[in-house]
């Protein structure tokens, strides 16, 4: 299924409460999820629920290598599959630093890649995932629970970042490091 980018897609837990007369239709039911850049980050999360075949399971996870995936199972539902659910609160703590002035993206980064050794900083991260995305999860995530920290955070994100052309539909290489990321420097 293929969906513009304007839509949204909720998974499993939501068809499935939408569904339950229709159980059997739930027992091919699952999700595949990809993300960012799969050219370079192989990885496919597959997520069943209590219903799925574990036949359907199986024969997913088969495409998922056929395709040259890294397959990976889940095999209760997470919100955010694997990788959100490690990635978020990483990138949430970088941004929230930021907002309190405690360092700069630049510093932020090194420290993560210094001493973790990963290749990409929190904010470099966020250029792949692009600053829409983190602003309009800061915005709907300020509204749902009123914190002013997040609601400085989106209007950050807003008036540095989207407002001065640094967003996706004007971004050439990268919305917070531009041109380059910092980190791609040798003398970084």
């Amino acid at each position: 299924m293929l969906l513009k980018k304007q839509f949204s897609l909720r998974t499993l837990q939501h068809y499935y409460q939408a569904n339950l007369p229709k159980r059997q239709a739930g027992q091919k039911f699952l999700a595949l999820y990809f993300a960012n850049e799969i050219w370079k980050n192989k990885t496919a999360e597959i997520m069943k629920h209590p219903g799925t075949d574990s036949k359907v399971f199986d024969e997913v996870i088969d495409f998922a290598k056929a395709i040259g995936m890294v397959p990976l199972s889940l095999h209760k539902e997470q919100p955010g599959y694997i990788l959100n659910s490690l990635l978020v609160p990483l990138l949430d703590a970088a941004q929230m630093l930021l907002l309190k002035g405690v360092a700069d993206t630049e510093t932020i980064d090194k420290t993560w890649m210094v001493a973790t050794g990963a290749h990409l900083g929190p904010f470099a991260i966020l250029d792949v995932v692009e600053i829409n995305t983190a602003y309009n999860i800061s915005l709907t995530k300020a509204k749902a629970t009123d914190d002013p920290d997040v609601e400085k955070l989106a209007n950050l994100l807003k008036t540095e970042y989207i407002d001065k052309g640094k967003s996706e539909e004007k971004r050439e290489k990268a919305s917070i490091n531009i041109p380059t990321p910092i980190s791609q420097n040798q003398t970084f």
